[in-house]
């Protein structure tokens, strides 16, 4: 993997950390952040080594937002500019989204602003009770647009539209509560708790995994009508046919354990 400035990725066994590694401004986005979270989770979305991701950050905060130099830079930019580098940052969120490895957020800080946009893109998300949230944009006379879909995938609609328009901060149980995150543990569980589902994620096949999240993505938000039942029809009937389908039920009817444990 290419030489990174704003990330350290950490490898164990078939586990990738990807540390956000800003923490004298907290992790906050800037351009070199964001190129390099795309170019890295495209990179680890194909290398057949990797089968779980863990997005973490170092520092007292997880990502507070983007970075005020940035953004003091991008309030000089002419409207195509500032359009380029929004599509960037829309990008970044977009590959993170659909990586097909699981994608676990460890939210050990605070998350504000785009930074509570990669809790939401992310598959899983475990926060340290202490960690505080918050979409802050419009207090800055800003909207959270590139971060919308995964939020209100993440909250639904309903909580999302009082935490976008009233910027207030919350909790992690209340994070937890809503649904943005999965876990609210002692910050001295998080890392237990994070192994813990990976350690499950690693036990599941990875060309299912994939399959699976892709059907999810391409199932939500639909009507269950003809269309959508014929899709998933012909999605289960694909995953048995597969090769990791097969070694699955075999493995199972034989008691052991499948080739990708």
């Amino acid at each position: 993997m290419s030489e990174q400035t704003a990330l350290h990725i950490e490898r164990a066994d078939a586990v990738a950390t990807v540390w956000l590694a800003r923490p004298q401004v907290r992790n906050a986005f800037n351009d070199v952040m964001v190129a390099e979270l795309t170019a890295c989770f495209e990179q680890l979305a194909t290398d057949a080594h990797v089968r779980v991701i863990i997005l973490a950050a170092r520092g007292p905060a997880f990502c507070a937002g983007a970075d005020l130099a940035w953004m003091q830079r991008m309030s000089r930019f002419s409207e195509a500019e500032n359009l380029a580098d929004a599509r960037a940052l829309a990008r970044m969120l977009h590959t993170l989204y659909t990586c097909p490895k699981p994608v676990i957020a460890r939210v050990h800080g605070d998350a504000y602003a785009g930074g509570l946009g990669l809790v939401a893109a992310s598959d899983v998300a475990v926060a340290a009770d202490a960690a505080r949230f918050c979409l802050s944009e419009v207090k800055l006379g800003l909207i959270a647009a590139t971060i919308a879909p995964y939020v209100v995938r993440a909250m639904g609609e309903r909580q999302a539209r009082r935490y976008v328009l009233s910027a207030e901060v919350f909790d992690a149980s209340a994070a937890q509560r809503i649904g943005l995150v999965h876990s609210a543990v002692a910050p001295e569980a998080l890392d237990a708790e994070v192994s813990r589902i990976a350690q499950a994620f690693l036990a599941a096949s990875p060309a299912a995994i994939a399959s699976a999240k892709s059907l999810l993505r391409e199932i939500a938000q639909r009507p269950i009508d003809e269309a959508l039942i014929e899709l998933t029809a012909t999605r289960i009937a694909q995953a048995r046919a597969s090769a990791d389908g097969q070694e699955g039920i075999a493995a199972f009817l034989e008691k052991r354990q499948p080739g990708w444990v």
